[in-house]
């Protein structure tokens, strides 16, 4: 059984943290226990964390001390071979990752990062540390810069040493390779290799390859004047500007930062003008060179500026100023989500998972943890694709969701609103959605219209809906995706960022209606606790359910529970357990309860009971000792709204749970309703669901 992998490369600046990232995600969806080793690192200062390190500990919350995760830095490496040690330094090394190995279900251990000297030299060290810990490898090899042949001939040595040596190599990736060989390389690679060893070839991407105006304030060690909310921005180019003005704007490319004497107060103000508008590139940011900063009138104009970028004074002169820049090489850092997700979507987008899950995974934990619950929705929705329509394709957060969504190639998605608007937002939030692989749809001028108006108005001229107001009604977006769905132009509809909950699900209500033996629409919660994912329900719709409505909502709840991968066990909670509570309310769930268990006898259920001998096995069992379900509930339902509402948001902001949801259950076709507060991870977690419910339509 395999515990581990050894991930190596060949020289630095690789973009093996972009696999070390995806790796441990994908692994994080298949095992509670992940363990991060990096036996060399490239510290020079002793008081200060490794970056990679640090981003993977942090990023994945995994519970292991920073000095666990390392043995020596390249320095103290150094010493040992130079002394003769290497021994020892090995041995050192295989006690520090036995220590790892004996605690996790997996572990992924990363070579070094050549930035001394000597690859050659380096790349035996990494062979060895391989060798000794009986890891097979996967082999990161850089094609920046370099022909094809130069990079096939670079992976096919690299694979040779470790074969050589009896490593098991399990794949090779080819990163940074250019856009026009990416074909060539994985064609002639795949011509010399046996099928035993996973090919991945990526193509290069500046989004990750270049640096944040972040990484430049902290390399320059300048002084920020504006822009700190903006530090994440991309560095895509650098000019110097030191022309006029007419000339400089003709320089100006996309996500360009521009390094300038402080006291060219031209170049600031046309530069600042030139980001807020549509005719220019955009602009990352600014870096005033030679000790000057602005002038106080030229600082007041800015500060009155809707938009400002970061702008950076620096006391170094213009041309040295500009070659520290060129000179910067990207990292992936702690907090830099934006490149993290990136690295992720990179990693799930290129690399054949299924493939390398099939050879590296033989685990079968018991459980879910969130991690994997997000990793298994993810695999089911790619399984069956599904195409979702957006109706509020103008706002951020659903536009960020779509780019991730297309970039890992999970759903089709159809977004409504204006062509033009949508591009421009995108153009200026820098969102990276290639919307040649999305549909856009602005419901006005749409040639299903007429068709969808008189379709509305049959489906509600019995509810004195004449064709005018059916008109007027269609150009809701609400009611045109709705419509698209009924029509069967789309599989399911999530909206709600914008929209209210009843503008959302109204239509839906009106002519999707209920699935047969369906009563009440209600809904659930995915929470994902940090070490178990509950079902929550129902927290959303319905505000005083009967106990009939309850029992409806119950079942629903478990089928979605186990439809979701979660064996149910049914918790119907009330302020008092068992039969030690009297009064109407108490009453109520313990009549819901009895109804379940009429209608679903083999369904795991108790009721009424308090929340924390649902949760709590030391409470569940003393206050219902014998329960299949106290202290072991998965599906907990709540027995009106604001019990519900008040709990889910209560687990979620004191333990830091993700609330996935809410995911409405009972409709004939499935539209999801989002909380006008969501995130980017609500939106591309709510569609994803939304998918896997289509799948059963």
């Amino acid at each position: 059984m395999i515990k581990t992998v050894f991930i190596a490369s060949t020289e630095a600046y690789s973009g093996k943290s972009i696999i070390s990232i995806g790796l441990v995600n994908m692994l994080l969806g298949k095992a509670q226990k992940i363990g991060f080793f990096k036996p060399i690192i490239s510290q020079h200062f002793p008081e200060k964390k490794d970056d990679h390190i640090d981003t993977i500990l942090t990023h994945f919350d995994l519970p292991i001390a920073y000095e666990d995760t390392n043995a020596f830095t390249w320095q103290e490496a150094m010493r040992q071979m130079e002394t003769e040690s290497e021994g020892e330094m090995i041995d050192t090394i295989i006690r520090k990752f036995k220590n790892l190995e004996d605690k996790y279900d997996f572990t992924v251990v990363e070579g070094t990062d050549y930035q001394g000297e000597g690859a050659a030299f380096e790349f035996e060290i990494n062979v060895q540390i391989a060798k000794n810990l009986r890891a097979p490898v996967i082999i990161v090899v850089s094609g920046e810069g370099k022909t094809t042949a130069q990079v096939v001939n670079g992976a096919l040595a690299a694979i040779h040493n470790f074969d050589a040596r009896e490593i098991q190599v399990l794949a090779i990736v080819a990163n940074k390779v250019k856009q026009q060989s990416l074909q060539d390389v994985e064609d002639l690679l795949k011509q010399q290799l046996s099928s035993g060893i996973l090919i991945a070839v990526i193509p290069e991407d500046k989004t990750l390859q270049n640096p944040s105006v972040k990484e430049v304030y902290e390399k320059l060690n300048g002084k920020l004047l504006f822009g700190k909310e903006h530090l994440s921005n991309q560095v895509d180019h650098f000019i110097t500007g030191a022309m006029n003005v007419p000339n400089f704007l003709n320089y100006l490319k996309e996500n360009v930062l521009i390094v300038t004497p402080g006291d060219r107060g031209d170049i600031i103000i046309s530069a600042l003008q030139a980001n807020i508008s549509t005719s220019y590139p955009k602009v990352a940011g600014i870096v005033l060179s030679a000790g000057y900063e602005p002038e106080e009138p030229i600082l007041r104009l800015i500060q009155g500026s809707e938009t400002v970028v970061p702008i950076i004074a620096v006391k170094t002169g213009t041309f040295e100023t500009t070659n520290t820049v060129g000179a910067i090489r990207s990292k992936i850092t702690p907090g830099d989500t934006k490149k993290i997700q990136l690295a992720i979507d990179t990693f799930n987008k290129y690399i054949n998972m299924p493939e390398l899950d099939k050879r590296i995974i033989t685990l079968k934990p018991s459980g879910i943890t969130p991690r994997m619950f997000q990793y298994q929705i993810t695999s089911w929705a790619k399984s069956n694709k599904k195409h979702i329509v957006l109706p509020e394709g103008t706002d951020e957060r659903i536009l960020k969701a779509a780019a991730r969504l297309i970039s890992q190639d999970i759903v089709n998605l159809t977004l409504l609103g204006d062509q033009e608007q949508i591009a421009a937002i995108i153009n200026k939030l820098d969102i990276n959605l290639d919307l040649s692989k999305v549909k856009i749809v602005n419901p006005a001028s749409d040639a299903h219209y007429d068709d969808y108006v008189n379709t509305l108005y049959e489906l509600r001229k019995n509810k004195n809906v004449n064709l005018e107001m059916a008109r007027d009604m269609m150009t809701d977006v609400s009611y045109f995706g709705t419509m698209m769905v009924y029509k069967g132009h789309a599989d399911g509809m999530v909206s709600g960022a914008v929209h209210t909950t009843q503008h959302t699900i109204r239509p839906a209500l009106q002519f999707l209606k209920t699935r047969p033996g369906i009563s009440v629409v209600s809904s659930v919660f995915f929470m994902c606790l940090p070490d178990r994912v509950s079902v929550f329900g129902d927290c959303a719709v319905n505000p005083n359910p009967t106990a009939e409505q309850l029992a409806e909502i119950a079942i629903s709840s478990a089928e979605s529970s186990l439809r979701f991968g979660i064996e149910p066990r049914v918790a119907m909670l009330s302020y008092s357990s068992g039969t030690s509570g009297e009064g109407e309310d108490v009453e109520k769930v313990r009549r819901a309860t009895e109804i379940v268990k009429a209608k679903r006898p083999s369904l795991k259920i108790e009721g009424p009971i308090q929340y924390d001998a649902a949760v709590d096995l030391v409470v569940g069992s003393s206050k219902m000792p014998g329960s299949e379900v106290a202290g072991r509930a998965s599906v907990l339902i709540f027995p009106d709204l604001n019990t519900g509402n008040n709990t889910y948001k209560a687990v979620q902001r004191e333990t830091g749970a993700l609330a996935i949801g809410p995911m409405l259950q009972g409709l004939n076709k499935p539209v999801n309703d989002l909380s006008r507060g969501c995130t980017v991870d609500d939106v591309f977690n709510t569609v994803i669901i939304t998918a896997i419910q289509c799948q059963d339509v």
